[in-house]
């Protein structure tokens, strides 16, 4: 092993600035000076035999910055006689190792954000002490982000859209733009009647402080003029909110949902049926469309393990969906177009019908090639029409 360098021991020190040990500090964290640093140095044998490159590292370690502290120790040797040599090198400060990393300045920004916090907030202060490097990288926007902390206190729940936020100075797309960091103040510093907690994460972000959420959006084509719900005679691409689908109980039998927004479109006219642009995982906003239930519904996805994955998921809520050109025929069919499949699903799917799950299983064995992947817009058309003849 190589005898410590000056280098070494700032690499040292920055790693300490890295984790944040020496900004908490200032916040009220327990300090860590003085500290003794790693020194790994020559031992007797190589105090002999390479005589010279440790007097050379002894000089190397004698000139550097004076925010160090070394101890010396004597050591006798036979033929060298008496040596001193460096034993230990010290921190004794907070403001010696900012003074190492020239991160004085840095420190004194932060010193700043806590003063500031401090006087409008101090329920933050151990926030800033386990987070310094972030709130330092916040430093021009601090006083907006306590402002809005400011302002949900004195209007917990509002029960309005974020555009509507009005203080002064602070646009909403500042809001969204810092979501993350503004939950984790409004933990802090809100009481818990003002919290859902059962809201999580980014998407749950307006649920769980209890602002007005941006309605989900269903978008569907009918495809059938006799069911026709505008008296237009243009293509019936009709895109409402949840709470109007669930209410619409569109009068058709039969419900396909394809993931492609082309297949979407080019969905040819089908008596009696309509087509949604389906929704990925996210099925919960057609829950709501108890007429749904009544209806019989065709799945159209990727043949891959994710399509079975989500197929798997809707029917959660519609157990009696089908899939449709999701089988061994239409993959083998379109060998020619086969992509590749990054990061496969293999969870168990317990909605599965039996033959689903040996194509599944069959996919994620890589039984005919690694990773198959027939994305459904690259099914022909030839064969959409095909399969609806069948059904």
């Amino acid at each position: 092993m190589k005898w410590t360098t000056p280098a070494d021991l700032r690499v040292q020190v920055q790693k300490l600035w890295d984790r944040g040990c020496l900004l908490a500090e200032l916040a009220g964290g327990e300090t860590i000076f003085p500290r003794r640093l790693p020194l790994k140095g020559p031992n007797s044998k190589e105090l002999s035999d390479r005589f010279n490159e440790v007097r050379d590292w002894i000089t190397h370690l004698k000139n550097i910055d004076s925010n160090y502290r070394i101890t010396w120790r004597s050591i006798n040797h036979r033929i060298l006689g008496t040596n001193e040599i460096p034993a230990q090198v010290w921190i004794d400060s907070l403001q010696d190792a900012l003074a190492v990393l020239g991160k004085r300045r840095e420190a004194r920004t932060f010193a700043g954000l806590i003063a500031l916090t401090r006087k409008s907030h101090p329920e933050l202060l151990p926030w800033l002490a386990k987070h310094p490097l972030t709130a330092l990288k916040l430093a021009d926007d601090w006083s907006c982000l306590l402002k809005i902390v400011t302002w949900l206190q004195s209007h917990p729940r509002p029960g309005i859209y974020l555009r509507q936020i009005d203080i002064p100075g602070i646009h909403s797309k500042f809001i969204e733009k810092h979501r993350g960091v503004l939950g984790a103040l409004f933990d802090l510093t809100l009481p818990p009647e003002a919290l859902d907690l059962t809201a999580r994460g980014m998407g749950g972000f307006c649920s769980r402080y209890g602002f007005q959420e941006k309605p989900l959006q269903i978008r569907f084509r009918i495809l059938d003029p006799k069911s026709a719900l505008l008296s237009t005679k243009t293509d019936q691409d009709i895109t409402v909110t949840q709470a109007t689908f669930a209410e619409l109980n569109v009068p058709v039998t039969r419900v396909f949902i394809t993931e492609n927004e082309i297949n979407f479109l080019a969905f040819p006219r089908v008596p009696d049926a309509m087509v949604i642009f389906g929704a990925g995982y996210g099925f919960d906003n057609m829950a709501t469309a108890h007429w749904l239930q009544e209806r019989e519904i065709h799945y159209w996805g990727d043949i891959d393990t994710h399509g079975f994955a989500i197929l798997n998921q809707l029917r959660k809520f519609f157990p009696r969906a089908t899939s449709f050109l999701m089988d061994q025929e239409t993959l083998h069919t379109h060998r020619t177009l086969w992509g590749f499949e990054p990061g496969q699903e293999t969870a168990d799917l317990p909605r599965l019908t039996s033959s689903e799950n040996a194509l599944y299983t069959a996919l994620h064995q890589n039984l005919w090639a690694r990773q198959v992947r027939l994305e459904q817009e690259r099914i022909g058309f030839d064969s959409l029409l095909e399969a609806l003849q069948k059904i």
